[in-house]
């Protein structure tokens, strides 16, 4: 192993152990990095000591433009592997590696802001009436996912990896326990559908399924007894999108409904913010945004002192 492919390594197991990362970002960010050093080693670096800036920008330029083995990456894909760069130089800086970090003062290339979108509740309505035939069991299991994904702006990757143990139906304290990114948990309140549905799943239809395999504690089980997986769940939701007559609904689709639907409501952002698991609520504040957009919008069209 090289010197750089070291350094590499134990910026990976920093970002697993002290950073905490997820197991999708990690991933994502060793592919960037492996791209990385080629681009170095085909430039002639052998060390990070040897980088400078205009190896890192040429790195940016190429991950724009692409090549015969890499597709150009859009600028959100991009900036994730500049701030893996990034990371990797003041890494090698902080252990003494180098003695200079050359992509101090290189920028991501900046990014279109994309308003998350959401669906009308009368659309999650059709969403959900549209599981399947009523009492089977899989259209309970099918049923009770989707309404704990609207009801409770869980990631897919939250849902699919509960337990039973981590679902409380007590009646008037009805809440879920998700463990978001870096391992964070937060609970979060069941309304009074999703308790519902989750307890007709529960009682009706889990333990039918589970006998079909070993499904464990695994909350949501598949046909077969086993844990549903994250693509098992967007089956789910895209058969019940087409049923409905719904297009291009995904699951982050609905955690975006959820949030944007609560700030209509009058929730205050901070509690919209908890509820999402955001660190931070400038990532929660994309939402407010989308919601003074439809203000606008029905300002535009009804009030008779909008015209241009």
């Amino acid at each position: 192993m090289s010197e750089t492919e070291a350094v590499l390594s134990s910026y990976l197991d920093h970002l697993a152990v002290d950073r905490g990362l997820a197991a999708n970002t990690l991933a994502s960010y060793r592919r960037d990095l492996l791209r990385y050093l080629e681009h170095l080693r085909n430039r002639g670096r052998v060390t990070l000591g040897e980088v400078a800036e205009g190896d890192v920008t040429a790195f940016v330029a190429a991950l724009r433009e692409g090549d015969e083995r890499h597709r150009a990456l859009v600028a959100a894909s991009a900036a994730r592997a500049v701030s893996a760069v990034r990371g990797l130089h003041r890494f090698a800086l902080v252990q003494g590696v180098c003695r200079h970090d050359p992509a101090r003062q290189v920028r991501p290339p900046r990014q279109l802001r994309r308003l998350p979108r959401a669906i009308s509740v009368r659309d999650v309505e059709r969403l959900i009436a549209s599981c399947g035939p009523d009492g089977a069991p899989l259209t309970l299991r099918n049923r009770a996912l989707l309404e704990l994904l609207y009801g409770t702006g869980a990631r897919i990757s939250e849902a699919v990896g509960l337990t039973v143990d981590d679902v409380d139906l007590v009646a008037g304290a009805q809440r879920v326990r998700l463990r978001g990114k870096g391992g964070r948990a937060r609970l979060v309140p069941l309304g009074g559908f999703a308790g519902e549905a989750l307890r007709a799943y529960l009682t009706g239809a889990r333990p039918r399924i589970a006998a079909q395999g070993g499904g464990g504690s695994g909350l949501f089980l598949n046909a077969r007894g086993g844990r549903l997986t994250r693509q098992g769940a967007w089956e789910v939701l895209r058969g019940a999108a087409e049923r409905g007559g719904l297009d291009g609904v995904s699951p982050h689709m609905l955690r975006h409904s959820f949030a944007t639907h609560l700030l209509d409501g009058g929730t205050d952002v901070r509690v919209v913010q908890e509820l999402l698991g955001h660190a931070s609520v400038t990532t929660t504040q994309v939402y407010t945004q989308v919601t003074v957009d439809a203000f606008r919008e029905v300002c535009a069209a009804a009030h008779p002192r909008t015209r241009d």
